[in-house]
């Protein structure tokens, strides 16, 4: 396993896109809550307890999903049968204690809870993923080093916090009085990495989607395989493309002229942006098929583009590669 730089490449019909500015809410929302109820907080042996959960199918919406507004959520798909599940489980789990609440490990039996297992595309296990405001993305697969760990884990907590203001509430595990303060206060705010990537970040939640594309474009010339400025750019220009653009009369143009590929193109940005995965995929697809010379180059280079919206570890990606390269070869 090679450690990723975080991109929020998890499925874009989890709002990956829209999601940041509603995301911050909730997650000041549940500080807010959680200061109200310091004096009745709960012992520090509970806090520690809940770091590490075991899920299951009827637990996940609430133990997962509703809990990553609040904390990123780490998920341990494993199998008593699996050996390399044996090295890291323990790894993950000692961290989660180690890092005292800035992350949640919820462990998912995959033998029985097959539904969970389909749904996230696990192709083998260990597999590790993370839910951060409700949306999902692939860590890593397999065992790993624990320093390499350490660092996905980093990435992650650093990436809910510049993207979403997620930090978790840190407990305590030597006693009550840590999990008190615990709950009086958040955690303080992890210095960005990199102040230009935080600045398109920042440009893009705010809609100032020139200074994003910008700042996006600088973090890359120095460093062309950051994947978080790759992802943070194609988000900027999908937005720049549609801002101004009138759905309807973009859809009609699109059925007109099915030979059209700038009204196919048009078609397949609003799909995307409105969660339809792969009906802008599909459509891109056909356009290629349809296509030839500078046309086709063009449709392919803009469905490159849209998979680097939804993430390459995608299972709607990796189908759609799959076509393409069907189309192409």
């Amino acid at each position: 396993m090679q450690p990723r730089n975080m991109s929020m490449s998890g499925a874009v019909d989890l709002s990956a896109v829209k999601a940041a500015a509603e995301a911050k809410q909730k997650a000041e929302q549940a500080r807010a809550q959680r200061a109200s109820q310091a004096a009745g907080g709960p012992p520090a042996d509970a806090a520690v307890s809940q770091l590490v959960i075991d899920v299951d199918e009827a637990g996940f919406e609430q133990e997962v999903l509703q809990r990553s507004t609040e904390v990123p959520v780490v998920i341990d798909f494993w199998a008593e049968w699996c050996q390399p599940c044996k090295q890291l489980s323990p790894v993950l789990e000692r961290l989660a204690e180690e890092y005292a609440g800035r992350f949640v490990l919820a462990k998912i039996d995959v033998d029985a809870n097959q539904m969970l297992f389909q749904q996230f595309g696990v192709q083998g296990i260990p597999a590790v993923f993370a839910v951060i405001a409700g949306q999902a993305l692939p860590l890593f697969q397999g065992a790993a080093p624990e320093p390499q760990v350490r660092q996905v884990l980093d990435q992650l907590i650093q990436a809910a916090e510049q993207r979403f203001g997620i930090v978790g509430a840190p407990v305590d595990p030597e006693g009550a009085e840590g999990a008190a303060a615990a709950h009086e206060a958040p955690a303080e705010p992890v210095p960005p990495a990199n102040p230009t990537l935080a600045a398109g970040h920042a440009a893009l939640d705010s809609g100032d989607l020139g200074g994003a594309v910008q700042a996006y474009r600088n973090v890359l010339a120095d460093e062309p395989g950051n994947l978080e400025a790759k992802l943070g750019l194609a988000q900027a220009e999908l937005l720049g493309r549609v801002r101004d653009v009138d759905p309807d009369r973009v859809r009609k143009d699109a059925a007109d002229r099915p030979d059209d590929v700038a009204a196919q193109l048009a078609v397949a940005d609003l799909d995307l942006l409105g969660g339809h995965v792969e009906d802008a995929f599909g459509r891109l697809v056909n356009t290629v098929r349809r296509t030839a010379g500078e046309e086709r180059d063009t449709a392919r280079l803009r469905l490159l583009e849209l998979f680097e919206v939804v993430g390459s570890d995608d299972p709607r990606v990796i189908a759609a590669r799959s076509a393409l390269a069907r189309v192409l070869f």
